[in-house]
């Protein structure tokens, strides 16, 4: 396992972190379904211990996630594996689950919710702490003093670095100067990777002042293992997500059934070999430092770690471009 640098700070990230959405299960969020299918935590914990064997370091969490569910997992995880997580670097978000405050980014909530996180981390501090889009309410009401409440908690020492995750350029240009955050995310895979491509507007931004990518997504949801048969679509649990994305469609999956063969000729066929090309292909981007997989069990693990030992070269990047073009 190889380990960048995030940002301009002495933090460093495994390049192959561990996302922990799924670990969430099933969720909604004024009825529509914003989690996963059901794990089991004791398979969560082989793969948990499959990704430190490794020299994992790095796990991406959510307050949103399972409500706190994915959050108090991983901590069980830890200590039942007998790992210090603060030998880990840690991080959380705010912003999806608004409770009973009108809006998410209230500093009140802010300050709630983190401490709530640290509750279910067992932890005194998070290494990064995301705000999680950058919705911050008509006219960016909530905004100055979102960042005034994030500010006040890295300087009592409960947060080591603000983050910010969003899911637009205009977004990410729009408040990177004004939140100032040591690293953004957000999903790159190769199917889309237009935020971190180099010469893009996100890519510039991050030049100018100075940021590390966390891409999540790396797999695009398992879509570039080739595991849905387009004559077969996958049915998702209620509570999955992806139930209600035309991603998973017979249409979607057809058309990329192609894309995927050409992979396969050149790479191999195996999920391993699939894996390791979607996430190399992530971590070829030089602002990424860290690709976050998310994974339910040994198995999943096994295949996101085993891109570490896979070399990878310019040519094959501009392949796996192609190829998905």
């Amino acid at each position: 396992m190889k380990y960048r640098r995030v940002g301009t700070t002495d933090v460093e990230v495994s390049e192959i972190g561990f996302g922990c959405w799924t670990m969430g299960g099933p969720n909604w969020s004024r009825g529509t379904p914003v989690g996963w299918g059901d794990v089991n935590e004791d398979e969560v914990a082989a793969g948990i211990k499959v990704g430190l064997d490794a020299g994992v370091n790095h796990f991406d969490n959510a307050d949103a996630y399972g409500n706190g569910r994915a959050e108090r997992m991983l901590a069980r995880v830890l200590q039942r594996l007998g790992v210090k997580s603060e030998s880990l670097v840690i991080a959380t978000k705010v912003g999806h689950f608004a409770g009973t405050a009108e809006h998410a980014y209230e500093p009140a909530h802010i300050r709630h919710q983190l401490e709530q996180s640290l509750i279910n981390l067992r932890r005194d501090y998070v290494d990064i702490y995301y705000f999680h889009h950058g919705h911050f309410g008509e006219g960016d009401r909530y905004l100055a003093g979102a960042v005034e409440a994030m500010n006040t908690l890295v300087r009592e020492g409960k947060v080591r670095m603000a983050g910010l995750s969003a899911y637009s350029e205009d977004d990410f240009e729009r408040l990177v100067p004004v939140i100032q955050p040591k690293v953004l995310q957000s999903w790159a895979h190769a199917l889309d990777d237009h935020f971190i491509r180099p010469g893009s507007r996100v890519d510039r931004l991050m030049e100018r002042h100075g940021l590390s990518f966390v891409a999540f997504s790396p797999l695009a949801q398992g879509r570039l293992l080739d595991k849905f048969d387009p004559e077969r679509p996958p049915v998702f649990e209620p509570g999955d997500h992806r139930g209600s994305s035309d991603q998973f469609k017979r249409e979607a999956l057809a058309a990329l059934k192609p894309k995927l063969e050409r992979l396969k000729q050149r790479f191999g066929s195996t999920t391993e070999d699939l894996a390791a090309v979607a996430l190399n292909y992530v971590l070829s981007h030089p602002r990424v430092c860290s690709a976050i997989p998310g994974f339910r069990n040994e198995r999943q693990a096994r295949c996101n770690v085993a891109a570490a030992s896979r070399k990878w070269t310019a040519e094959d990047g501009a392949f796996v471009r192609a190829s998905m073009g």
